[in-house]
């Protein structure tokens, strides 16, 4: 079996269309056509639209990414694609192309968990990089703290018991009337902000890894609404400074925390939430105050992408974990 094989990554969870072709993990190209615009005029992600987005451009992104490549689809050695989670008609597009792609071509369909793509984005940022780690884990769908064993196994330490913390960044955001995607216009308004509004601590159990979304959410829609009903002015910047620094600081310690717990000198990050920037400057400094290694991929790599999906696609290529063309794809799946 290759050790650099070449391989298609695609991606089309969600919103954005993409493709990638790496070697090993070598990063060859990086195809992204996104659907986002269309949809911030309904305030959030329509699954029929998405799919329709999807099948519009599936092969033109592919071809694309090939092309920038530098390669014929002939060359390729397996095509991986996510089939979960995400929005079930949306999956469809992409797992139906993959699997078109793979049977005409003879080769190999590896199908990936798009929550284990997120973390495998640090695999390409840093060529070197071996497990054991701690990675944070801060998307639209998932928060938690993970160890990672070994290239294919890994231990939840703890995360949120409700809401992830992207999804906590869209209803603040559509709080404070802003625009969707949520994450970006909260983190921009941040900057001219101040952390001078009182939240509530997020920390759930006897000093574990758990903590909760909710709650935070549910104080910043109560102040919003009190000073409105009292007809009092309040300073969104301010609101959101301080619910940014409620909802990220929490990671960055409970982070540092598994990773002293574990004895790792490497952290890793990855999801949407972690292309927010003062998320990304809270690790840095940690990390270099408690002496470890912090891979942070590009922020383009946090946000979804078919580079991480062709990045864990290369793992379960070394484990020879291929999957059959009847894999259907699942709206939702476990972090396994």
């Amino acid at each position: 079996m290759k050790t650099n094989p070449l391989i298609l990554g695609i991606e089309s969870s969600c919103d954005e269309t993409a493709a990638a072709v790496i070697r090993g993990r070598v990063l060859l190209s990086d195809e992204i056509a996104s659907s986002s615009s269309v949809q911030a005029k309904f305030g959030g992600v329509v699954p029929e639209i998405a799919s329709r987005e999807h099948l519009s451009v599936v092969d033109s992104v592919v071809a694309s990414a090939l092309k920038s490549a530098g390669v014929k689809k002939e060359e390729l050695d397996a095509v991986a694609v996510t089939y979960g989670a995400g929005l079930l008609g949306a999956l469809l597009v992409g797992l139906s192309f993959a699997k078109g792609f793979s049977y005409g071509l003879g080769i190999p369909l590896i199908g990936v968990n798009h929550i284990r793509g997120h973390l495998a984005a640090a695999y390409l940022e840093d060529e070197s990089l071996k497990p054991p780690f701690i990675t944070l884990l801060a998307s639209g769908g998932h928060t938690a703290i993970i160890y990672t064993k070994s290239e294919t196994e890994f231990e939840v330490l703890g995360g949120t018991l409700d809401d992830a913390a992207g999804e906590a960044f869209d209803k603040v955001a559509r709080i404070l009337s802003l625009p969707y995607p949520g994450g970006p216009h909260i983190e921009a308004l941040a900057r001219d902000g101040k952390n001078t509004v009182p939240l509530p601590k997020m920390l759930k159990g006897n000093g574990g890894y758990d903590f909760s979304y909710s709650g935070l959410k549910t104080a910043v829609l109560n102040y919003c609404h009190t000073k409105e009903q009292r007809g009092e002015n309040y300073n969104k910047a301010d609101v959101a400074a301080s619910f940014q620094c409620a909802a990220l600081d929490i990671l960055v310690q409970k982070t540092i925390e598994g990773a002293r717990e574990r004895g790792v000198k490497t952290v890793t990050a990855g999801g949407g939430v972690v292309a927010n920037g003062y998320l990304r400057e809270q690790l840095k400094a940690a990390c270099e105050k408690a002496g470890l290694k912090l891979i942070l991929p590009e922020k383009r790599h946090c946000t979804d992408n078919a580079a991480m999906i062709a990045a864990e696609g290369l793992l379960q290529w070394n484990a020879g974990n291929f999957s059959p063309l009847s894999l259907n794809a699942e709206a939702s799946i476990p972090l396994r």
